[in-house]
């Protein structure tokens, strides 16, 4: 039976995006499927006319639309993270802004269009608007993308190992520069409110205290691990702090929100460096990674996941899956119910071996 699907890539982009739509289209034309592109989210069927000049707010896509484009960070649909359509904002002439649910009208949408199924590509917020279409009678498969890896029930997101690659490689670079002016460099990375890729590339990069979203930290833990350097003859520390990450009695820095938009996080490097400079004489840098680590071409881990999951997403819709999320689960790629997923964040367990790992190896959490 021929099918048309729909392809969703919504939230912050993600190395790896255009690798999970190369695979869904070939995956599809093998079935002699069509896939439709929807552009920026769902704003491509929301607010059609904002794509005029790209020629409408969805597009065909078709093993030629897709060439080349494995490799390739970024998507090809464009993203976004405003314009949730389970909370769409409206702003009235008043100045007062409102919210509205507008699923139905995707739905209505998808039916005269003669779309039979989507596959949401996204993190936690786009996981959720898919259940709620689901739920409505779509068939919808989700496919789980987010550099921050806090999505419950895949052991892996697509993503997150090139950020980490990349933070990486960033404190390795940090090293030498630290040690020749004697400083602490401290290193903000992303993550909300998950310290994933903080843990992660912090062990592999050495650094010597690793703040978590998930351990609030001790100001005055910090300086003792600084010191204890110090005394020791190293007369530098890397610090790699997520920006989730905050005191005991504390709480998450943030930037601000825009309407439409999840509360942006931001300034705990910031924060901390007054903090040591308070505490101790001691020069203190930071390096903010910021969105660095969603650029740039996927890994050929993150790549080969990817294609995994495109291909598995299509597989679920032939063999008549919905409201369901495609999921590693070493060394299979399976279904969970997307209840499930958006239930809670997939935070770093306190108690795990990689935390005992960085323990084991004198790093620091400030606790």
């Amino acid at each position: 039976m021929s099918k048309t699907i729909a392809i969703s890539t919504g939230g912050g982009d993600a190395p790896g995006l255009n690798a999970v739509i190369r695979s869904v289209v070939l995956s599809a034309h093998q079935r002699q499927w069509k896939c439709i592109g929807i552009r920026n989210g769902f704003n491509g069927i929301l607010s059609p006319s904002e794509f005029a000049r790209h020629g409408g707010g969805t597009l065909e896509l078709t093993p030629d639309t897709v060439r080349g484009i494995t490799h390739l960070g970024g998507t090809i649909l464009g993203t976004t993270n405003k314009g949730n359509p389970l909370h769409f904002p409206i702003v009235h002439s008043d100045g007062t802004i409102s919210e509205i649910d507008r699923t139905d009208e995707i739905i209505s949408t998808f039916s005269s269009m003669g779309i039979d199924a989507l596959i949401s590509i996204g993190g936690d917020g786009s996981m959720e608007i898919a259940h709620v279409l689901a739920q409505k009678g779509l068939q919808v498969v989700g496919v789980p993308k987010t550099i921050d890896n806090d999505l419950e029930k895949t052991i892996a997101t697509f993503g997150f190992e090139t950020a980490v690659e990349f933070a990486t490689n960033c404190i390795d670079r940090l090293h030498s520069t630290a040690e020749a002016h004697e400083r602490v460099m401290i290193v903000e990375v992303m993550g909300r409110y998950a310290g994933w890729i903080a843990l992660h590339s912090g062990i592999a990069g050495t650094a010597d205290c690793i703040l978590l979203p998930e351990i609030p930290y001790d100001i005055n833990k910090v300086i003792q691990k600084i010191q204890e350097r110090e005394h020791s003859g190293s007369h530098f520390s890397i610090i790699v702090i997520a920006e989730g990450a905050l005191p005991k009695d504390g709480s998450v820095s943030v930037i601000g929100q825009s309407i439409g938009q999840a509360v942006r996080l931001g300034g705990a490097g910031e924060k901390l460096v007054k903090e040591i400079e308070h505490h101790i004489q001691k020069e203190t840098r930071l390096v903010v990674l910021g969105h660095l680590q969603r650029g740039g071409m996927p890994t050929a881990n993150d790549r080969l996941l990817a294609l995994r999951f495109g291909a598995s997403a299509v597989r679920a819709i032939a063999d008549g899956h919905s409201d369901v999320m495609v999921a590693l689960d070493p060394p299979h790629v399976n279904t969970v119910p997307l209840s499930e997923v958006t239930r809670r964040m997939k935070r770093v367990p306190i108690d795990s071996e990689i935390i005992q790992t960085a323990r084991d190896i004198g790093i620091s959490f400030g606790e």
